[in-house]
């Protein structure tokens, strides 16, 4: 059942700075994509059956524009150390451990369960170097009924043999086989090409993937500018780029005509920042990662006004946890830290833009996703927010920030995907 009518406080984006709020209200969806809102059920919809959630908040759903799914299983250990200490201490191990068809089986079940049940609706997810693994990934992602992209991840220099390609011309071709299996086999689950970053990609492999991403017309997903480190490793590996993200542009892995997500971006220079806006890249935010791992805190309110396009991100597992309504609670409270400490010319950012990330922002990478506009696909997610107990009556933003600060994903009680009813 994909056409239907729901009831319930709608809460939305209305542009970066304002939400769209309407209680007590009625949206209609036909064939999973949303009518819009109203007050009254519109005549011409009145035969659909209609799904009443009270007084319960309806979200649009969230989207996840940058998580590592191998990851999961080790999240929240080694946040005491900076990201190329902690990729070489537990990224790569764990990683190493995705050879095993098993481990990788259990492991990626794990992980899906927890994203089905969060507020995330789609996502951009890193997955390893090994076939097998990522294809196990992508079915448990297909049973789901989520709306992903996923990468089987490259890397063939700087980094432990056990997650290294054996050489150019294997990597590429399994990655070749892997595209194909995955465009014959799934639905809702696309691959996207995935580079793991500059330091642990050769120019060859960088070039390949290049060939890979025109001939089968994919996306493209990895991280730049993250810590200031990788930053001057980039400059001695490629010194002829005029900044990171030039290093990618020479080997037309930095958008364009394709859609790019890039993570991070932290320490992203006025070069780069031009060469973001100029080929449409997404920055996938992830304020967490970057504090847990201190690779800083990123001005995001300047790249909103700047007119980029910026989605948030959890990052398990420098993020420690899935949910995005603490990926927001972590953007607000890294931002006014970055506001008050370092340059108060960059505005904290505001529960709204918060939300228009988590939503809007990083839902554009996916289309007319994030919004309950007409002609939008409809994902949601339900929350019932009657356990956080206030002596007051509270407005529909107040409950949203409630919701936000004391996040809790157990207190969904619905989600929708492209109209389908998850649970």
């Amino acid at each position: 059942m994909n056409s239907f009518i729901i009831r319930g406080n709608f809460l939305e984006s209305k542009n970066p700075n304002q939400f769209s709020i309407a209680e007590n209200s009625y949206l209609s969806v036909t064939n999973g994509i949303s009518q819009g809102i109203s007050p009254v059920i519109p005549e011409r919809y009145q035969g659909l059956p209609l799904i009443d959630f009270d007084d319960r908040m309806i979200l649009p759903g969230m989207t996840d524009l940058h998580v590592h799914a191998p990851q999961f299983a080790f999240r929240g250990l080694g946040m005491d150390m900076e990201l190329l200490d902690w990729l070489n201490t537990y990224a790569f191990p764990e990683e190493a451990k995705y050879i095993d068809l098993s481990y990788a089986t259990k492991a990626y079940q794990g992980f899906v369960a927890s994203l089905l049940h969060s507020t995330t609706t789609r996502a951009a997810i890193f997955g390893t170097v090994h076939v097998p693994a990522t294809l196990t990934l992508m079915d448990e992602l297909e049973r789901s009924g989520l709306r992903t992209c996923v990468g089987k991840v490259n890397m063939d220099r700087n980094c432990p043999d056990e997650v290294r390609e054996r050489d150019v011309e294997t990597a590429l071709r399994e990655t070749e086989q892997w595209i194909q299996a995955a465009k014959s086999r799934f639905v809702h689950t696309r691959p996207i090409i995935t580079p793991r970053f500059i330091p642990a990609c050769s120019d060859a492999l960088l070039a390949g993937l290049k060939s890979l991403q025109r001939r089968f017309d994919l996306p493209i997903q990895s991280h730049l500018s993250e810590n200031l480190g990788e930053i001057e490793w980039v400059r001695s590996l490629h010194p002829e780029a005029t900044c990171y993200g030039d290093a990618y542009e020479r080997f037309g892995l930095f958008g364009g005509e394709n859609p790019c997500i890039m993570a991070h971006c932290v320490h992203s220079g006025d070069e780069e920042l031009e060469l973001i806006h100029r080929n449409g890249v997404f920055i996938a935010h992830s304020p967490e990662s970057n504090i847990n791992l201190s690779s800083g805190v990123a001005p995001v309110s300047r790249y909103l006004e700047l007119g980029l396009h910026v989605g948030l991100a959890s990052d398990v597992a420098g993020g420690s946890n899935i949910s995005l309504l603490q990926a927001m609670m972590h953007a607000i409270q890294a931002s006014k830290l970055r506001w008050r400490l370092l340059d108060s010319g960059v505005r904290p950012l505001t529960l709204e833009q918060a939300f228009y990330l988590a939503t809007v922002g990083g839902g554009a990478f996916f289309g007319k996703v994030g919004r309950f506009q007409e002609g939008y696909e409809f994902d949601a997610v339900v929350l019932d927010d009657s356990s956080l107990f206030h002596p007051q009556p509270l407005n529909l933003r107040s409950r949203l920030e409630r919701a936000v600060y004391l996040a809790d994903d157990r207190n969904i009680t619905a989600k929708f995907v492209a109209g389908q009813r998850l649970f």
